[in-house]
């Protein structure tokens, strides 16, 4: 399996200890950079805080052990927020498990399939308009923490949310804001003292301590959740059945579909700061193995997370070897420094995920994609308003839909049939002129792929041919693939002119694909293989023989 082999076997040929050192450092801070995080996305995903901490230790020792880049970090990630959020909601936390396993087997069919490199075509605006309705979905769901909202379970749809917010603004806690806000600042400006130790984790330590000490009324983890527990759990196989499988598989192939892209695109952004170059299929086959490990332990889905791998690459981390200490990492503080995690206040948690999700948001890519095209911009809006409005799953499959279509729709409108003339010039002028062609045939030109948005304009134009010459030229060097629509219109086209005494010849035919579907669907052999040419000479030279046998 030469489309698998993991980057570790190529990095540890001729490692050294420096380099280990290096990766030792930017391991145990990813590690200390990951703890909160992980707690912060798996309580906003409608789970508990140890989850969190249980996928970003399993998932993160996969991805770097098994997969295709140097310096992927594995672990949750704020994406998936909102799917694992409404999975819960809508089938529970056993639900949940069955959608990630089921996940990873769909992870690591993608990437033995080799459809690696075909995700990397997702529409750009397609990506920037479900990453920013993720980051409002997100944004949204803190406020209640944020605020101190009293005022119980938050709805889950997006506008009763909001209306829920306003009717119990008046049990805003003072105490909760103040701290989340310190957060929130804490953050923005802590790069400005130190990149080497994450302002999140100063916010955490100082409000923790604060609340702690001066007996602060504000909710915490473990007022909420209760202790935090400081040991793997056993684990488990879900048991997958039938009517269980039919029921999970869409919400499993959101899931897959999101990890994939959200981990590709890591892996590139990786690539781009290191100058090295990841390899997909590997990648999707760790990604799936982490996420099935993650739901036998427990855990929630997994994938590639940008800013963690951006932190490794920032402290010196080159090698898988980073990734799997920043799993040992967070494993050693689960064990020893765990049970402290339920004293963290719930607005701390918050200020953390608002951060996130301004960072996720991707405002000016999304200003920069909808003052373009209005292909894009639709597409865009389109998608963004499903995530945020409807569902994650709904905006990926209609975005995806709206995108091909309107790309159709260009490349149907770039397509185009014209009357031409003798004349082989290059220049677009003296090839349309119509020169001194032998009487009794007439030219025409194909230009663009003739598939099915574009073969029934060849079609039509064709058909307003009242009166058509004896010898019909269709000049195809400008058509790079046809599919099968295309064929059956020329030969519909070839048949009606067949009745009407009219012989075609199809010249230029240089295209390899083109050729290879005339001959599969016999077309090739119906219109005569003399009446395919390779040039535009050898056509009209093939129309005077015609003619002059039929004299």
């Amino acid at each position: 399996m030469h489309f698998f082999r993991p980057k570790i076997i190529d990095t540890l040929k001729n490692y050294s200890k420096a380099q280990f050192y290096k990766d030792a450092v930017a391991g145990i801070i990813v590690g200390i950079v990951a703890l909160p995080l992980a707690i912060a996305f798996a309580i906003a995903s409608g789970v508990s805080p140890e989850k969190g901490i249980f996928t970003a230790i399993i998932a993160g020792f996969i991805v770097s052990a098994l997969g295709g880049s140097r310096v992927q970090i594995g672990g949750p990630t704020g994406a998936f927020i909102v799917v694992v959020y409404g999975i819960v909601q809508q089938f529970g936390i056993s639900g949940l498990i069955i959608a990630t396993f089921l996940a990873g087997i769909l992870l690591i069919i993608m990437g033995l399939t080799r459809l690696g490199n075909m995700i990397k075509f997702i529409p750009y605006p397609l990506i920037v308009g479900f990453t920013t309705g993720i980051a409002v979905i997100i944004f949204s769901s803190q406020v209640k923490d944020f605020l101190g909202l009293k005022m119980g379970s938050v709805p889950a749809d997006f506008i009763s949310k909001w209306v829920a917010y306003g009717h119990h603004l008046d049990q805003l806690d003072l105490y909760a804001a103040a701290i989340a806000t310190f957060t929130l600042l804490m953050i923005l400006w802590w790069p400005k003292v130190t990149h080497k130790i994450p302002g999140s984790l100063i916010a955490i330590v100082i409000t923790t301590l604060v609340v702690y000490f001066f007996k602060l009324p504000v909710e915490t983890i473990g007022s909420r959740f209760g202790t935090i527990s400081s040991s793997l759990p056993q684990p488990i196989v879900p048991h997958v059945t039938l009517s269980v499988l039919q029921q999970m598989i869409r919400p499993a192939f959101t899931i897959a579909m999101l990890g994939s892209i959200e981990s590709l695109l890591s892996a590139v952004v990786a690539d781009g700061m290191t100058g090295g170059n990841h390899r997909s299929n590997t990648e999707l086959i760790a990604q799936g193995i982490a996420n099935i490990c993650s739901s036998i332990f427990g855990g929630i889905p997994a994938t590639g997370a940008i800013a963690r791998t951006a932190t490794n690459i920032k402290n010196g981390g080159r090698t898988p070897i980073a990734g799997i200490i920043h799993a040992i990492t967070l494993l050693v503080i689960m064990l020893f420094v765990g049970k402290w995690a339920s004293l963290i206040p719930m607005a701390t948690l918050a200020g953390i995920l608002i951060v996130v999700a301004w960072h996720m948001s991707e405002a000016k890519s999304f200003l920069f994609v909808l003052k373009g095209s209005k292909s894009d911009a639709t597409v865009l809006l389109a998608t963004f308003l499903l995530t945020v409005f409807v569902d994650l799953t709904v905006a990926i499959e209609i975005g995806m839909i709206l995108a091909a279509f309107l790309f159709m729709r260009k490349i149907m409108l770039a397509s185009s049939v014209q009357q031409t003339g003798f004349s082989n010039d290059e220049t677009p002028e003296d090839r349309l002129m119509p020169d001194s062609l032998p009487d009794q045939v007439d030219v025409f030109e194909i230009n663009g792929p003739l598939f099915f948005g574009a073969a029934y304009k060849f079609r039509d134009t064709m058909r307003l041919i009242e009166n058509p010459a004896r010898i019909l030229i269709i000049r195809m060097d400008k058509v790079p693939v046809i599919d099968a629509t295309g064929i059956r219109v020329l030969q519909d086209v070839h048949e009606e002119f067949n009745k009407k005494s009219s012989k075609l010849i199809l010249s230029e035919v240089n295209s390899a694909q083109v050729m290879d579907e005339l001959q599969k669907s016999r077309l090739l052999f119906r219109v005569g293989k003399a009446n395919v040419t390779a040039t535009f000479e050898n056509a009209v030279k093939r129309a005077q023989d015609i003619l002059g046998k039929q004299e």
